[in-house]
């Protein structure tokens, strides 16, 4: 069952929240190291969104339990010296490891997509790691399609 997230959430969303960074750490451990207080603050953030008219949180409900949930937002993506680019915003989006390819995360983007569409907008957006291959096939089957890639590199002469 998908419903929207209720301040009784914050505690199990704030547990999935730390699964996912240790999860994307795997592919990027520079980026995805979590603060010592980073679950506390992201509840925190989590609790403020769910007030915001601009802000939707979701949760999927399996096994008795929350297995995933899913963060979006509309917002202008880009600065002021460019045309106003109004869409949704995909912030998090995260399963559980043992309720994956259970339909979940497709059932988040779907309820995402019929609130996108009330609030105006007309597409959306997302992170997705360059080297998550199960998420990218994920978002294809969804019908995402690379737009801009974030590039790395260590400065000449840097260690490890």
């Amino acid at each position: 069952m998908i419903r929207l997230a209720r301040e009784s959430d914050a505690r199990r969303i704030g547990e999935l929240w730390e699964e996912m960074v240790a999860y994307h750490a795997q592919f990027d451990a520079l980026t995805f190291r979590a603060a010592e207080n980073g679950a506390e603050l992201y509840e925190r953030r989590l609790l403020e969104r769910l007030g915001d008219p601009f802000s939707r949180v979701l949760v999927a409900e399996a096994g008795g339990e929350i297995a995933a949930y899913a963060s979006a937002m509309i917002a202008d993506i880009t600065t002021e010296m460019f045309q106003p680019l109004r869409c949704g915003l995909l912030a998090d989006i995260y399963v559980s490891a043992t309720y994956r390819r259970r339909g979940l995360g497709r059932g988040l983007v779907e309820r995402l997509c019929l609130w996108f569409r009330d609030q105006d907008v007309s597409r959306f957006e997302w992170h997705v790691s360059a080297r998550n291959r199960e998420a990218l096939e994920f978002w294809e089957a969804l019908g995402g399609e690379p737009t801009i890639l974030r590039m790395r590199a260590k400065l000449p002469g840097e260690g490890t």
